[in-house]
């Protein structure tokens, strides 16, 4: 993909006309898929694709489009050639646009990563050897992230990574399951064997009848995989400048109030440890990290070039959305945390959260799969599905109790037009006072 890429960028650079500007961007994955349905294959197939986008300027004027590579090059030069020339032709038509911003110091970066990762049909059968006479359902996805930026000012960046993400569930009946996730960039078989032995140990307790307890407030461990689910809707608006800057943030308490989260809570972006490219579509490079909030105190926003032109702010990502969230470990060892529960709720997994109170970061959804009632440090039962609403300000502030020590790095198992480089590595936490509603 490499070597295309910088053909096609030389031969579509040498076609700009006196006082235009040109970017370009590949979006490339080279990628397997193989879902899984009663621990046995149930589809399999393979992706390769590429997707050029052009964004001419001319002063404060900007036009775009994109398009699939066929992999051919005179075929994909005559393409870029043809829509370079309708761009060009829509220009004079477009207002200017006061916030446009693009990288005019030219600086080249080059990040090839080395592909450890199994054959996918070797870590399939290494997955359906491992959860025998399991109702294993799954997604596994594997391959190649590449992408790539050029300008006419003559910058070059390219970017690639080799990861997998194995998404499942294995079931007992009806809707009771173990649901997990296994990803990296780095296959370690140890952890998928004790992770799938864990949910074998799981199962035979979502046999017993579920308990059902009254809406109150009770202590909770929320996994890292719930930690996610609260933190994806998070990201949506919580760390993004302009969201900041028109009061429509749900940490408005934070930035304009001044409210804390506890003093163990630190969360960054970090743009070197996830699946995102260090650069921007609009060829700026990004800080390796954005302190998002440390100590519990509000640090900085992510902002994109538009939103950092509009607010004379550095440049700092590609969207103002986390793509590469981390939330740093705690003092809570893997193997205190039923311990240190005591009598309450481990939470495996959320669902269906939706902000109940935006302006006050409150949250509301559903447990799902593997709720388990604690006593005594010991699980004793599964519970049935309850909703609960929390603020944020709570789940990591004033009741939290601990942060386990362990992270893990969790992956977007979206597939839609292309595989999700979204992920988070994050620890389990626990908590007192978590309000369960219905």
């Amino acid at each position: 993909m490499e070597a295309l890429f910088r053909e096609l960028a030389t031969g579509i650079l040498a076609r700009i006309q006196a006082g235009e500007v040109l970017l370009l961007y590949l979006d490339g994955e080279n990628s397997d898929f193989v879902r899984f349905n009663r621990n046995a294959i149930r589809q399999a197939g393979h992706v390769r694709q590429q997707r050029l986008s052009l964004s001419l300027i001319d002063g404060k004027r900007q036009t775009t489009a994109a398009f699939n590579l066929c992999g051919h090059l005179s075929r994909d030069l005559d393409q870029a050639g043809s829509t370079l020339r309708r761009m060009r032709e829509q220009l004079p038509f477009l207002p200017e646009d006061p916030y446009l911003q693009y990288a005019t110091v030219p600086e080249n970066t080059l990040q090839r990563s080395k592909n450890t990762l199994p054959a996918a049909s070797d870590a399939v059968t290494a997955i359906l050897d491992t959860a025998q006479g399991l109702d294993l359902v799954g997604l596994w996805s594997s391959g190649e992230m590449a992408h790539g930026f050029a300008n006419s000012l003559g910058q070059f960046n390219w970017y690639c990574n080799h990861s997998f993400n194995f998404d499942w569930s294995v079931y007992q009946h009806g809707d009771k399951a173990v649901k997990q996730n296994h990803a990296g960039f780095e296959w370690r078989q140890k952890v998928l064997d004790e992770k799938i032995d864990h949910a074998r140990e799981t199962l035979p307790l979502l046999s017993q009848t579920a308990r059902t307890i009254e809406p109150g407030r009770y202590r909770v461990y929320l996994t890292p995989g719930a930690m996610n689910e609260l933190m994806g809707l998070l990201g949506w608006g919580g760390f993004s400048l302009k969201s900041h800057r028109t009061a429509q943030t749900p940490l408005l308490g934070m930035i304009r109030e001044g409210t804390t989260l506890g003093a163990q809570v630190n969360l960054r972006e970090n743009h070197t440890a996830g699946l995102v490219p260090p650069f921007t579509r609009a060829g700026f490079i990004k800080p390796g990290q954005v302190d998002l909030i440390h100590a519990g105190i509000y640090r900085e926003c992510l902002a994109n070039p538009r939103s950092a032109s509009e607010y004379g702010l550095p440049v700092n990502c590609d969207i103002e959305t986390p793509q590469s969230l981390e939330i740093t470990g705690g003092d809570l060892p893997n193997d205190g945390i039923l311990q240190a529960l005591d009598t309450g709720i481990f939470l495996s997994n959320l669902w269906y959260s939706n902000f109940s109170d935006r302006n006050h970061c409150r949250i509301t959804g559903m447990t799902r799969f593997a709720s388990l009632w604690v006593e005594n440090g010991r699980i004793v039962a599964p519970l049935n599905v309850m909703r609960f609403d929390e603020t944020l300000y709570n789940i990591l502030g004033e009741n939290l109790i601990a942060l386990t020590q362990d992270t893990e790095h969790i992956f977007d198992a979206s597939t839609y037009e292309r595989r999700s480089e979204s992920s988070s590595r994050l620890p389990g936490a626990l908590v007192e006072d978590f309000n369960l509603t219905l």
